[in-house]
């Protein structure tokens, strides 16, 4: 599935994004903007004797129609279920006071993404401080041994 552009600024409109528009296929989930966004399952696609996608709720439910270019509908983006560090340094930018760390978001799909978590300096502070804990924590279950 791809996004559908978005106008980076206001005065640009939605006509002018980047992203390709989204088609949804047979079977893929699409959230209807016409809906108040509720999610259903294409179960038809516009073409021999159809207008328009056909939806349905995903455990069931009653139909419904949206306009065959696909203007209302946008992609259901698969829910994050953990993030990992990567296995590669940290990084600091000293004009921006932000650190960086390398991680891999991971997908209920099975899919992932690297990406980088950018830590202001509380935020580096706390999460020191945390994984200090952590690492007490692991020493402690361990009856004291390292």
């Amino acid at each position: 599935m791809s996004r559908r552009g978005t106008p980076h600024l206001p005065s640009q409109g939605g006509e002018l994004g980047t992203a390709a528009p989204f088609y949804p296929r047979l079977g893929d989930l699409a959230r209807d903007t016409s809906r108040d966004g509720v999610i259903g399952v294409v179960i038809e696609l516009p073409g021999e004797g159809r207008n328009t996608y056909h939806l349905c709720p995903a455990g069931g439910g009653d139909k419904w129609s949206a306009p065959n270019d696909g203007t209302t509908l946008r992609p259901v983006q698969p829910q994050v279920t953990h993030i990992t560090p990567l296995k590669r340094d940290v990084m600091y930018d000293a004009r921006a006071e932000h650190g960086g760390l390398p991680v891999t978001v991971h997908y209920e799909d099975g899919g992932t993404a690297e990406t980088v978590l950018v830590l202001d300096p509380s935020q580096m502070e706390l999460y020191a401080y945390q994984v200090g804990r952590i690492l007490e924590m692991r020493d402690n279950a361990r009856g004291g041994r390292l």
